[in-house]
C-alpha cells in the first residue's frame, strides 16, 4: 500500500533494487558414511548418544576428538584423513553402528596364578595408541610370593609412565586408585577372578602390547549404509545436510569382505547402485565410487560392466591407494607398515582443492594425490585405453611428476553432454545457487516488471561466471542466455501461478585429448640476388 502524507516536508522511502544479487552456494562439502573407532557424545552431539546422525567436522583433529581416530579393520578414518590432507575443509560424518566392537586400544592381562584368567584390563586413553604394558613383580626373598608389582607404560621402547608397589587389593596403593588418578595415558579395571588368592590374581610378569579392538563390522549388511531419512541414519539421513555435494562410503568394502577373505560382489554392486540412484534423485550430490580392492585392469573393467550404471551423478575410481599404517608397531614388517585404502576420500579432497583454487568448472584431474606412498596397482596407458571409455577414472603414477588423478568422467554413457565431472558439478552449482537465491520471487506479482528483475538477477550472476572462465564464448551472448518474457510466460501460464525462466549455458569442457599434429616441412630457402 502506498504511503500517505499529511504534514508538508521531506520524506525518505526505501525501494527494492531492480535485481537481487545471487551468492554462489558451496560446492566442496563431502559426506562419509562408515565405521568409526569410538564416539564421544560430549565432543559431538550430546543429544545423539550413538552418533548416528550426520555431524559436521572441519579438521582431522576435530574428527579424532569426536570419533577416536584410527582403528583396525575400518576404512572411514583413513578416507577422512585423506580428504583433509588433499585440501578438503568441510565434511559430514555419518556413523554406522558396528555391534559390540569398541575400537578402543586395550589389553586384558592374565593372572599369574592361572594364565587363562583375565585379571586386569588396561585401556589407553588414546584409541590409536601403540603402547606396551610391562609387568614386573616386586622383589622378594626366594620361595616367597608377593601381591605387589610394578606396571610400566612404554612407547617406542621408552618408559612413559611407571607405577611401583601397586596391588589388586584396596587401599592407597590399589592399582585402580593409583593409576586412574595419576596416569595421563591409561586407565585400568580390575576383573573378578574367583578362586584365586590376591597374590595369584596379580598380573603375570611380561610385556603386553595394547591393541585396538576392531568394531564388529561383520554383522552389518551393505543395505544399512542406505539408512533412513526419518531416523537420520545412513546417507538417507543427509537430507538434513543440504549443502553436501559429494558422498563416499569407503567402509562398504569392509562389510563386503567376508570373514573367510572372499568378497560379496553382488552386495557391493547393489549398494553402490543404490547410492548413485539416491544422488540422482537429490540432483545436487555426486557419488564417488571405489573399485573393489585387489583388482587388475581387466577385473576393474568387469566391475564397471557389472555395475552397469548410466548416470552423471556417479563417478568411479581405480586403483586403491597404499598409505602408511598409523597403527603399525615399531619393528613391524614391511607388509604391516602399509595399508591399502579406497581412493574416494583422497579424491573428494582433490575435488575440494580444485574448487578452491580454480573453481567448480575446472575438471578435478591432472592433480597430485597427497598423503599416499604408492598405488596398489600401476596402470599403464594401454590399460587406461580400455578403462577410460568405460567411465573408470584412473589414478596413475608419473614418476617425478607424482601420483595424479588421470580421469574426469562421470558414469554417463548415453548422453555425452554429461560426460565430464566438472560439467555436471557446474550445473549443480548454478541450479542450486539460482534455487536458493531466487526465493524472494515466490508470491511476487507475476508481471513484466518481475520478469525483468529476475532476468537481470540471473544475467548478472552468469556474466560473472563467464568472466571467471566457467562458460565458453567471446561474449556473454555466446556463453549464455536468459529468457523470461511473454514468449515463455503466456497468460495461461501466469493464470496457473507459474513463472518460467529459460536459461542456456555453454560450459567449459576439459581438454581430455591433447593432439599435436607434426609433419616435416621443407622450409623455403632464402634466395639472394
Amino acid at each position: 500500500m502506498a504511503a500517505t502524507y499529511g504534514a508538508p516536508g521531506v520524506y525518505i522511502e526505501e525501494r527494492p533494487s531492480g535485481s537481487m544479487p545471487l551468492q554462489g552456494v558451496g560446492t566442496a562439502v563431502a559426506a562419509f558414511v562408515g565405521f568409526t573407532a569410538t564416539y564421544n557424545a560430549d565432543a559431538g552431539d550430546p543429544t545423539d548418544p550413538d552418533g548416528v546422525k550426520p555431524q559436521l567436522v572441519t579438521s582431522w583433529p576435530q574428527y579424532e576428538r569426536i570419533y577416536g581416530g584410527f582403528a583396525p579393520g575400518i576404512l572411514l578414518p583413513h578416507s577422512v584423513k585423506g580428504f583433509f590432507e588433499n585440501g578438503g575443509g568441510i565434511a559430514y560424518i555419518v556413523r554406522i553402528p558396528s555391534g559390540n566392537g569398541t575400537g578402543k586400544a586395550q589389553r586384558a592381562l592374565p593372572a599369574s596364578g592361572r594364565q587363562e584368567i583375565e585379571t586386569l584390563n588396561v585401556e589407553a586413553l588414546d584409541p590409536a595408541a601403540t603402547y606396551d604394558i610391562v609387568v614386573e613383580p616386586a622383589p622378594v626373598a626366594e620361595g616367597e610370593t608377593t601381591q605387589e608389582f610394578t606396571l610400566k607404560v612404554m612407547d617406542n621402547g621408552q618408559v612413559r609412565e611407571e607405577f611401583g608397589g601397586v596391588h589388586l587389593g584396596r587401599g592407597p596403593k590399589s592399582v585402580e586408585k593409583t593409576i586412574n588418578e595419576r596416569s595421563k595415558l591409561i586407565r585400568v579395571e580390575v576383573k573378578n577372578a574367583q578362586g584365586l588368592s590376591v597374590a595369584e590374581r596379580a598380573p603375570a610378569p611380561g610385556r603386553y602390547a595394547i591393541q585396538a579392538v576392531a568394531p564388529a563390522t561383520n554383522s552389518v549388511s551393505p543395505t544399512e549404509f542406505e539408512g533412513s531419512e526419518v531416523s537420520r541414519t545412513g546417507y538417507e539421513g543427509l537430507a538434513i545436510a543440504e549443502d553436501v555435494t559429494m558422498i563416499a562410503i569407503p567402509d562398504l568394502i569392509t562389510v563386503a569382505t567376508r570373514a573367510d577373505g572372499s568378497f560379496d560382489t553382488e552386495g557391493y554392486l547393489a549398494a553402490q547402485s543404490k547410492l548413485v540412484d539416491w544422488c540422482e534423485r537429490s540432483h545436487t550430490k555426486m557419488a564417488i565410487l571405489d573399485s573393489p580392492p585387489g583388482l587388475n585392469a581387466q577385473q576393474a573393467l568387469e566391475w564397471r560392466t557389472a555395475l552397469g550404471k548410466d548416470s552423471a551423478f556417479g563417478t568411479a575410481y581405480y586403483p586403491h591407494l597404499v598409505v602408511q599404517n598409523p597403527l603399525a608397531r615399531p619393528g613391524a614388517t614391511d607388509g604391516e607398515k602399509f595399508l591399502t585404502v579406497p581412493p574416494s576420500g583422497h579424491v573428494a579432497g582433490v575435488w575440494a582443492r580444485t574448487d578452491a583454487a580454480r573453481g567448480v568448472w575446472k575438471a578435478p584431474a591432472n592433480e597430485v594425490v597427497r598423503g599416499i606412498a604408492r598405488l596398489e596397482t600401476d596402470v599403464t596407458t594401454g590399460e587406461q585405453d580400455l578403462l577410460n571409455p568405460q567411465q573408470v577414472n584412473c589414478i596413475r603414477s608419473f614418476g617425478a611428476n607424482g601420483i595424479r588423478i588421470w580421469g574426469a568422467r562421470t558414469l554417463a554413457a548415453t548422453d555425452q553432454s554429461w560426460r565430464y565431472i566438472n560439467v555436471r558439478r557446474l550445473f549443480n552449482f548454478i541450479e542450486e545457487t539460482i534455487r536458493q537465491g531466487t526465493q524472494w520471487v515466490v508470491f511476487e506479482p507475476n508481471d513484466a516488471d518481475l520478469w525483468a528483475r529476475v532476468k537481470r538477477t540471473i544475467n548478472a550472476f552468469l556474466r560473472n561466471l563467464w568472466m571467471q572462465g566457467a562458460l565458453v564464448g567471446n561474449t556473454p551472448e555466446q556463453a549464455f542466455y536468459v529468457l523470461c518474457d511473454e514468449s515463455n510466460n503466456p497468460a495461461s501460464s501466469v493464470d496457473e501461478g507459474k513463472l518460467i525462466v529459460d536459461v542456456g549455458l555453454a560450459p567449459v569442457k576439459p581438454a581430455e585429448f591433447v593432439i599435436f599434429r607434426l609433419s616435416q616441412w621443407q622450409g623455403g630457402a632464402e634466395t639472394s640476388d
